[in-house]
């Protein structure tokens, strides 16, 4: 065990122990002579010489712990010591570019260089016996005037250079920055990488570390300089302007939902529900037939079981669509082949409604999809399962336009353009088509828009795009934007999920924005379509706990200004209908202009006629601004002339379209007076049987008690 020797205390040494080795730095002005004469005792001059003589070849017998260490570390060194490398020219970084390390060899060369001390601790103990036994052997043969001017000149030189010196790797690594931080080729607070000296030889350059430093340095800075555009890219693209992006989803108090209503089960995939600014209408079960609820929007609550319905359909309803020119008029689609159009009464339904104003009658299965023309007064388009597209003109009661050969299979979703010029249908073929429905021709067409089974959805949007909504061959539920004029491929696709839900879209022209609502699913999911890729930004969700049978949808014009309501859903849930909220929250009361532009009124642009004769108008747009201070006022604004006042003169086909408005309006107009007093008159006789009846048995349950 070796004792060092330190000089800022005194240490007392057992008899029984020798050190071995001394740290000399404290006395190294002092003679040699007076060191051993004053410090002999301390050191072990026998074990110094010893250590000496050991040969790196074999290993001597009799060694303890200490000394078979120092053995064992000498052979290794010399072993794996480096080929011998050429001297180059002087440096004045030499200095701090080599780390001389002593070479060992045998005893016989007593030339060997002894390292200067650079005034700190000694860390090799093994280097230190070395140095002192070579002072020892020295000692010996007299040399004390030689090895005093030795020393003070190696000190001389330490403290000149410190070039062969022993220092910490840390002081080394230090003292190199240093030295490249002044070259300018470091920055100050660099971190660097930790080197591996131990299985370097005697000599180890400094060079070779400084490459292991720079070989991290290099690979941090390459991906520095190649990520920031992309990075720059990732923020805009994800912080990207829009008035959208926090578009708030609530749904109403449970006092202001419709509860106790009985929803259709019918697997067809429809909305199930239809709401304007006035009505909302729900398809429900029925015995014996179809039938459908019509309730004003503030008769919230429980809804009685008996509350009248329409219930004209001798199968049950699949489809129904409120006219967009009048709401007080809806036609549905049934099970029993036939299209049934519906004039509502202002106040809401009182008793049940069975007598169609007009029945249309042209399919020879069940009809599925019912839609009104968007620009067009008295125009209503059919399809059914016999693969067949049949446009009305409910006016006259006739079917103007069928397109039968165009579809092999069910279609599944037929949709308008802005103008109501084109169609858009999604088929089971798996093919979208765009057609001029006039001219019974395609425009478009697109095979396997989406290559999954179940069935799609495809809808026009303002700018003649169109957007789909399908199925991946792996039953992952997609989105997907075509342009009309080229339909080879989609401007952009998106998958959501895996499942089976069918996404129905509901698309508002004024803000570009597309709300997805998959039956069975308990979410609504809404994005932004713009001109910059992706093309189609995805928005929010908006999530509840129960699951949705269907949606329905209100036009823009029915919504609250006030509160910056910019979309509001009906939800079905198996027993009641929740009116869903969606708004932009905003700080000031005043109006929006920019949430709430131009939006299509209930004016139409256009007669059936013009339309059929090729004619095509936009929707006419009305400002939003003044349009709704009160309920009554919004029903008197809304409400329009009754487009179907020309029903009776469906028997005078022969006369011209200008004939018959000019001669039998007068005479129309009596007969619905007539024809209204004579309901009112029914309902009355009806009112007075029932209250006879109840009067009757009154008068009996009176009769027996008094028995």
């Amino acid at each position: 065990m070796c004792l060092l020797w330190d000089e800022r205390g005194t240490y007392t040494v057992p008899t029984n122990v020798r050190p071995l080795s001394v740290d000399l730095s404290p006395w190294e002005h002092l003679s040699l002579g007076h060191m051993d004469d004053q410090y002999g005792d301390v050191i072990d001059f026998d074990y110094c010489v010893r250590m000496a003589k050991l040969s790196p070849e074999e290993e001597p017998q009799n060694l303890d712990m200490l000394q078979r260490r120092v053995f064992l570390e000498r052979r290794s060194r010399f072993k794996s010591s480096p080929p011998p490398v050429e001297k180059k020219p002087p440096n004045r970084f030499e200095s701090t570019e080599t780390l001389h390390i002593p070479e060992v060899t045998s005893h016989s060369d007593s030339q060997r260089p002894k390292p200067a001390y650079s005034g700190r601790r000694e860390i090799y103990p093994e280097l230190l016996s070395e140095r002192v036994g070579t002072q020892v052997s020295n000692n010996n043969h007299g040399n004390n005037v030689r090895r005093k001017d030795h020393y003070s000149s190696d000190r001389d030189a330490g403290n000149d250079s410190e070039v062969g010196s022993y220092k910490p790797v840390a002081e080394i690594i230090k003292e190199t920055n240093q030295m490249r931080r002044h070259q300018g080729q470091v920055k100050p607070k660099e971190a660097k990488a930790p080197v591996r000296i131990a299985e370097e030889g005697p000599s180890v350059k400094v060079s070779q570390m400084k490459n292991a430093f720079d070989v991290p340095k290099k690979s941090k800075e390459r991906p520095l300089e190649v990520q920031p555009p992309p990075k720059k890219d990732m923020l805009r693209r994800v912080v990207r302007q829009s008035k959208f992006r926090h578009v708030f989803g609530q749904a109403v108090r449970n006092d202001q939902c419709y509860d106790d209503i009985r929803v259709s089960r019918v697997t067809w995939d429809s909305s199930f529900c239809a709401v304007n600014p006035k009505f909302v209408a729900i398809i429900i079960d029925a015995s014996g037939g179809g039938a459908f609820l019509v309730l004003p929007l503030q008769k919230s609550g429980r809804i009685d079981k008996v509350y009248p319905t329409v219930c004209g359909h001798t199968g049950p309803v699949l489809d129904i669509d409120w006219c967009p020119h009048n709401d007080l008029v809806i036609a549905s689609g049934s099970e029993d082949c036939t299209v049934m159009v519906w004039q509502i009464p202002e106040n809401g339904l009182e008793t049940p409604l069975s007598q169609p104003v007009v029945v249309l009658e042209g399919h020879s299965k069940r009809v599925g999809i019912v839609s009104w023309h968007p620009t067009a007064r008295n125009v209503l388009l059919s399809a059914g399962c016999d693969n067949q597209i049949v446009i009305w003109n409910v006016g006259t009661g006739e079917a103007m336009i069928n397109l039968e050969d165009m579809h092999p299979d069910v279609i599944f979703s037929v949709s308008w353009s802005r103008n109501g010029s084109l169609l858009c249908t999604a088929c089971k073929d798996k093919k979208v088509r765009v057609i001029d429905p006039r001219k019974k021709r395609i425009v478009a067409e697109k095979d396997k828009a989406h290559e999954g089974a179940r069935p799609m959805r495809a809808i026009f949007l303002a700018d003649g795009n169109i957007f789909t909504t399908g199925f991946s061959r792996m039953s992952e539920r997609q989105l997907a934007l075509w342009k009309t004029d080229n339909m080879d491929e989609p401007i952009c696709v998106q998958e959501m999920d895996s499942s089976n839900g069918v996404l129905l879209p509901f698309y508002d022209p004024d803000t570009n924005i597309v709300y997805l609502c998959g039956k069975g699913d308990s979410s609504i999911r809404y994005f932004e379509i713009t001109d910059e890729a992706p093309f189609v930004h995805y928005l929010n969700t908006f999530s509840t706990k129960e699951p949705q049978r269907g949606m329905g949808y209100m036009p823009k014009r029915g919504l609250d200004v006030n509160k910056c309501e910019i979309a509001r859903f009906y939800k079905l849930h198996e027993r009641k209908c929740e009116p869903i909220i969606m708004t932009v929250p905003r700080k000031s009361d005043l109006f929006q202009d920019d949430l709430y532009p131009d939006t299509a009124g209930p004016d139409p642009a256009l007669e059936s006629e013009e339309w059929f004769a090729g004619k095509n108008g936009g929707p006419i747009l009305i400002s939003l601004k003044d349009g709704y201070v009160s309920a009554k006022s919004r029903d008197l604004k809304v409400v329009k002339t009754n487009v179907l006042e020309s029903k009776p003169v469906t028997k005078a086909e022969s006369i011209s379209t200008v004939q018959k408005h000019a001669s039998s309006q007068p005479s129309v107009k009596m007969e619905d007076k007539l024809e209204e007093v004579l309901r009112e008159f029914k309902s009355l006789r009806d009112r007075v049987i029932l209250q006879d009846r109840r009067i009757a048995r009154l008068e009996e349950q009176v009769a027996k008690v008094a028995m």
